[in-house]
């Protein structure tokens, strides 16, 4: 199929970087039920891009100038489209009548993407017609700063679909991983809360604090984790050393299938992270704002030594 028009449902803060990442290549019509001015709003959040000299100032006019914005839904911006992503709230009813309601309107041969962290797609889709046109595009937030796009097949989606859609995110410079099987939290959350309830065990069993924890994290495996995945690792080390490690180390492991009475005890008490200053940690506004700004600064620069 010849991808040229894109449309993007949903224009908050994920849609609206969504839609910015695909105009790079795509014309972009983007949809949403309140009025807003998109592009000033997509302007402001690449300004970090321009500064760091990831992109000229020509750059990111021309991607503005291919993206449209529409509130309605039947415009032909999203009727027309080739390769639709709906980026709306993370409420299944509400991602199920979207998706009748385009089913409608678009083509049939139009593919439809649902950017979902957590949600089936195979439940979001199970009442559409052409239900092997359907999968998850879960972007990472922000979505023009992360690399990774993971693309998941519901229990119905093509593997020809499937393949269009790696193709077209890694000609927009994404870096898309195929989840073949529709499970809860795909690949990458997956593997990222298998590392937090271990992390989290490890406090609430007094083996050592929150901080020693994000420590041991950042400044010795988290170093190696952009250039050697766990499985390029394991091939590194050998195979007959992560039998014998493994042999040793898993029975000692997390393996509980509920989340830790800790965070429970936490909401009670009000400490709810960054938001409250007080979660596994005290968090002063200054940290606050220092951390947040170091992770956005460190993530653009990313973009330079990903040559995305």
């Amino acid at each position: 199929m010849n991808i040229k028009n894109i449309a993007v449902i949903g224009a908050g803060m994920m849609g609206k970087m969504v839609a910015f990442v695909f105009a790079s290549k795509y014309e972009v019509g983007v949809y949403d039920i309140a009025p807003q001015n998109l592009i000033e709003s997509i302007r402001e959040a690449t300004k970090e891009l321009i500064t760091e000299a990831v992109l000229t100032p020509e750059d990111v006019e021309k991607r503005l100038s291919r993206i449209q914005f529409t509130t309605n839904i039947n415009d032909k911006l999203i009727a027309d489209s080739d390769l639709l992503i709906e980026a709306v709230f993370e409420d299944m009813q509400l991602k199920q009548k979207i998706f009748a309601q385009l089913e409608e309107i678009c083509r049939p041969d139009c593919i439809f993407c649902t950017n979902t962290s957590v949600m089936s797609p195979s439940e979001i889709s199970k009442d559409l017609k052409y239900r092997e046109r359907f999968a998850a595009t879960h972007f990472w937030n922000p979505a023009h700063l992360i690399p990774l796009v993971e693309v998941v097949m519901s229990d119905a989606t093509s593997e020809d679909v499937a393949q269009l859609l790696m193709d077209i995110l890694t000609e927009v410079g994404k870096k898309p991983v195929l989840c073949k099987k529709d499970v809860p939290g795909f690949v990458a959350n997956r593997l990222q809360h298998a590392l937090w309830r271990e992390a989290i065990y490890m406090v609430e069993n007094g083996i050592a604090d929150a901080k020693t924890v994000d420590d041991a994290c950042k400044y010795g495996p988290g170093l190696r984790w952009p250039v050697l995945g766990p499985m390029e690792n394991s091939d590194l080390v050998g195979i007959e050393l992560t039998l014998s490690i493994h042999d040793y180390v898993l029975k000692a492991l997390a393996d509980n299938h509920e989340p830790s009475y800790m965070l429970q005890e936490m909401i009670d008490k009000g400490a709810l992270g960054m938001k409250t200053g007080k979660g596994w940690q005290t968090w002063s506004p200054e940290q606050i704002a220092k951390l947040t700004t170091g992770l956005r600064e460190y993530l653009v620069k990313c973009q330079k030594e990903f040559d995305l």
